[in-house]
């Protein structure tokens, strides 16, 4: 009848049709529904609303509340390649999620790119409140979540 391998080029041709008809019934399901939005709010990373100019160096999403009313909220800040602040500390604790890229920091009251530290993609990070620091991207962009309570008062900390 058949030898070893015509039985394995049959064997091999069935499980090729096999894995043909599962991806043409797959194409066929329809699309899961989206969720209730009264139930979980959401929205894609492509629709998220970023402000300031790039050219500035720094761009803000606001997810909830506002950084400079009182209460709970959430920013996503993007530091773009070769752009920093310069010393400075806040009147309040920031919590500090970086997303993606590198953020790199300082605690130093005098702006030395020799001082800053990097910290990668899924570090947490506390910015104590009334504590001077500095930060920025380097080499490539860095998407950090902050979140804290407002309002938030920002003090330029230099030393020259």
């Amino acid at each position: 009848m058949f030898g070893l391998l015509e039985r394995r080029f049959v064997v091999g041709l069935a499980g090729m049709a096999a894995l043909s008809a599962a991806a043409a019934l797959a194409q066929q399901v329809a699309a899961p529904p989206i969720p209730d939005p009264t139930h979980i709010p959401f929205t894609l990373a492509k629709d998220i609303k970023w402000e300031g100019d790039p050219l500035y160096g720094q761009q803000q999403a606001k997810l909830f509340g506002d950084p400079a009313k009182p209460g709970l909220y959430g920013i996503l800040i993007k530091w773009l390649p070769g752009h920093y602040s310069r010393p400075h500390f806040h009147n309040t604790d920031r919590y500090v999620l970086v997303i993606s890229g590198t953020w790199w920091v300082s605690s130093s009251d005098v702006y030395d790119l020799k001082t800053l530290y990097p910290m990668p993609a899924g570090t947490f990070v506390t910015d104590i409140a009334n504590t001077v620091h500095w930060d920025g991207a380097r080499d490539e962009p860095a998407v950090l979540e902050l979140v804290g309570m407002g309002p938030v008062i920002t003090t330029p900390a230099e030393k020259r």
